[in-house]
């Protein structure tokens, strides 16, 4: 989903259903969160390993949201907040939101994976509450 005013992607919707025929990245190396989705066929493996410590710098919190139960109504923002669109995600689809605002209305009962660069520390240091649509 990108702002056409400031050209700038505000989120990567990944729907449930999608499964492309080999593996796809759907984020640019810049992001400090990468999703993808990685194929594999049967009897191939991922040999053992364990990642080496590297020191990275984040700027911007990304955060990856997977739909476990419910729907959900996300609103995004563009980067001085004026209201751009919404979307509904529905139980299996995935968001990754890559900048501007968002807010989130529960359409039923949900449940929400989230991950992003952590640890958080609170709303004050961590985000900035705005009025929305």
């Amino acid at each position: 989903m990108t702002d056409q005013v400031h050209n700038t992607t505000l989120c990567h919707i990944v729907r449930a259903n999608y499964s492309p025929q080999t593996t796809e990245f759907f984020t640019p190396n810049s992001y400090s969160q990468q999703l993808g989705i990685i194929k594999y066929n049967k009897n191939e493996s991922i040999k053992p390993h364990y990642h080496n410590v590297v020191k990275r710098e984040v700027l911007l919190t990304q955060e990856v949201l997977f739909i476990r139960k419910g729907r959900v109504k996300v609103n995004l923002y563009d980067k001085d907040l004026h209201f751009v669109t919404s979307r509904i995600l529905l139980q299996g689809d995935t968001i990754l939101l890559a900048s501007g605002g968002h807010g989130f209305e529960m359409m039923e009962d949900s449940e929400m994976l989230e991950v992003k660069q952590g640890p958080y520390s609170g709303h004050a240091a961590d985000k900035t509450i705005f009025e929305g649509v």
